[in-house]
C-alpha cells in the first residue's frame, strides 16, 4: 500500500506521521517539497489536504495521468469546481476525524465517508492507520456532503451574527436556525437532488453542535459555502429571506 499525500498542515501531517508510525508508505508533498512522488505509474490513491482555494495550483501541478487519482478531502461544496475541471472520476471523502492543531494526534470520530474509484483503497488505509473510513454510493455521500455544508454555512453565520458559540445559538436562536437550515435544505435539494427531512435534519446538527458547545463558527470560504448557497438560490430561483437578512446584518 502506497499513498501520496499533497499537503502538510494540520490534516496531511497528521495522516503522514500516522502512517509512519504504522509502517505504511506515504509521501508527503509541501509546497516546496516532494513533488517527483506524483512521477510515479498511475493507480495509488493521492490524499489532497490542502485548503480549498489552493486547489488551483495543486491541479496545475499534477501530472494528467494522475488526476483520476486524486481524493479530495475538502469541506465546502467542491461540485463547480470539479465540473469546471473537468474532474468527474475524482474521488471524494469527507473528514468525521479532528487535528487540534498542528503536529496533533488524530482524535478519531464516526467513520469518514469516501466515494470514487480511490474510495476502497483510501478506507483500507486509513483502516490500517485505525482511523474508521467507509465506501459509500454517490447518492450517500452527496446527502452527508450537503448536511455537513449546512452545518458549517448556518452555524458559521449564526455565530458571527450573534458573537455566539454553537452551544449559545441552539439555546438562544433554535427558531432562526431552523428556518435558516430549511432554506438551505431547500437549494441543496434542487441543486443536488438530494432529500433531508428538516425536522431530523436540525436534530442531529444541534445534537453534533451540543457535542461541541463552546466551539464558535464563522463565515469562510465563501466561495465554497455561503456563497454557494447564495449563487444556487438565484439560479434555481428558490427563495432565502432568512439566509439573505443574516447576510445583510453580517455585512456580507
Amino acid at each position: 500500500m502506497s499513498v501520496v499525500i499533497i499537503g502538510a498542515g494540520r490534516i496531511g501531517g497528521a495522516l503522514a506521521r500516522r502512517s509512519e508510525e504504522r509502517g505504511i508508505a506515504a509521501s508527503l508533498v509541501t509546497r516546496e517539497r516532494g513533488w517527483q512522488a506524483l512521477e510515479g505509474p498511475a493507480g495509488a490513491p493521492i490524499v489532497v489536504a490542502t485548503r480549498n482555494d489552493d486547489l488551483d495550483d495543486v491541479l496545475a501541478r499534477v501530472p494528467a495521468r494522475r488526476r483520476e487519482d486524486l481524493v479530495l478531502v475538502q469541506n465546502g461544496m467542491l461540485r463547480p469546481w470539479i465540473a469546471a475541471h473537468g474532474l468527474g472520476a475524482v474521488s471524494r471523502g469527507l473528514l468525521f476525524f479532528a487535528v487540534a492543531r498542528a503536529g496533533a494526534s488524530i482524535e478519531v470520530g464516526a467513520p469518514s465517508p469516501f466515494m470514487g474509484r480511490q474510495a476502497g483503497a483510501i478506507v483500507r488505509w486509513l483502516a490500517a492507520l485505525e482511523v474508521p473510513a467507509i465506501e459509500v454510493a454517490p447518492a450517500e455521500f452527496a446527502a452527508v456532503e450537503l448536511e455537513k455544508l449546512i452545518w458549517n454555512a448556518a452555524f458559521g453565520l449564526l455565530c458571527e451574527v450573534y458573537s455566539a458559540t454553537v452551544g449559545e445559538v441552539i439555546a438562544a436562536h433554535e427558531a432562526e436556525l431552523r428556518a435558516l437550515v430549511a432554506e438551505m435544505a431547500a437549494v441543496g435539494a434542487a441543486a443536488l437532488e438530494v432529500r433531508l427531512a428538516v425536522d431530523p435534519l436540525v436534530a442531529r446538527l444541534c445534537a453534533y453542535s451540543r457535542s461541541i458547545a463552546g466551539y464558535r463558527g464563522a463565515v469562510k470560504e465563501w466561495r465554497w459555502r455561503n456563497g454557494w448557497f447564495v449563487a444556487e438560490a438565484a439560479r434555481l430561483a428558490v427563495a432565502t429571506p432568512v439566509h439573505a437578512r443574516l447576510l445583510a446584518r453580517r455585512g456580507a
